[in-house]
């Protein structure tokens, strides 16, 4: 793959600083709150938008796949969701870049949601969490609107059926849907359904689980040292062992070929 050098800039739909990550870009928020304002924004204004919250992992999915790394440079917000990526963001010279993380930035969202009346739908995850799910929003957020939960079938759905989902998120008025599928399928699926649906869609990864209380989420020690990776490694060794052993040694060769590469340009 032709890597691609990191140029500052300001993107037209998020107006925050960005660099390129082996070619993936990654925006830079001051922080959650910066999200949340901007996201809330665009729910309120009825337009569709999409935003990633990128791990290692999504960079690497883009890194080995043109159409995976149109996907992601398509999104309207890509935040940082791991440490790793928001110290790249730093080296590469964007220093007040912090981490903003799927499972802190899905409550804080469903907080200003609850506040502002904007409709919300949780489409992903299992029965049993969005069944847990659906509850916890409930009972913590008691004015959220949840207009839609829905598990899909682990399989690809028919074209009737995938008409059927698009048809009851917009009859349900979901403003903004949180999308729990998955990388690489989740940013997938909101790019194929972003002309369908006039709403803002996220995807969340993990934190449908996190909040349901299905799985556990690592220490903030852990997070902030960037070893999260590792917690959830030992936690799921049968799913993740492939993403996490392979992934990131090549991440972390590739990056550092990538900061080399442009300082040399620089001097």
């Amino acid at each position: 793959m032709a890597e691609v050098s990191s140029p500052a800039g300001v993107l037209p739909a998020a107006g925050m600083p960005f660099r390129h990550v082996l070619g993936m870009r990654v925006d830079a928020p001051s922080g959650y709150a910066e999200a949340v304002d901007r996201i809330t924004e665009w729910s309120g204004a009825r337009v569709a938008r999409t935003i990633g919250v990128a791990t290692v992992n999504n960079v690497m999915e883009s890194y080995d796949d043109a159409a995976f790394r149109d996907v992601m440079n398509g999104c309207d917000m890509v935040t940082p969701d791991g440490m790793p990526l928001a110290w790249g963001l730093s080296i590469l010279g964007v220093p007040s870049a912090t981490r903003v993380c799927g499972p802190e930035l899905t409550p804080l969202l469903l907080s200003r949601a609850a506040e502002t009346g904007i409709p919300v739908g949780f489409y992903g995850g299992d029965p049993a969490t969005i069944e847990s799910l659906s509850r916890v929003a409930a009972a913590r957020w008691p004015s959220l609107q949840v207009a839609y939960a829905v598990s899909p079938p682990f399989r690809p759905l028919t074209d009737e059926e995938d008409d059927e989902v698009v048809a009851a998120i917009t009859a349900a008025g979901v403003r903004l849907l949180f999308v729990g599928l998955g990388c690489p399928k989740q940013e997938r699926w909101m790019a194929e359904h972003r002309e369908r649906l006039p709403i803002v869609t996220i995807g969340v990864g993990a934190a449908f689980d996190f909040l349901a209380g299905s799985k556990r989420q690592a220490p903030q020690v852990l997070q902030r040292v960037g070893l999260e990776w590792a917690f959830r490694l030992v936690s799921e060794p049968r799913r993740l062992w492939r993403r996490y052993l392979r992934q990131n040694p090549r991440f972390l060769a590739l990056f550092a070929r990538q900061v080399v590469r442009e300082r040399r340009n620089r001097a």
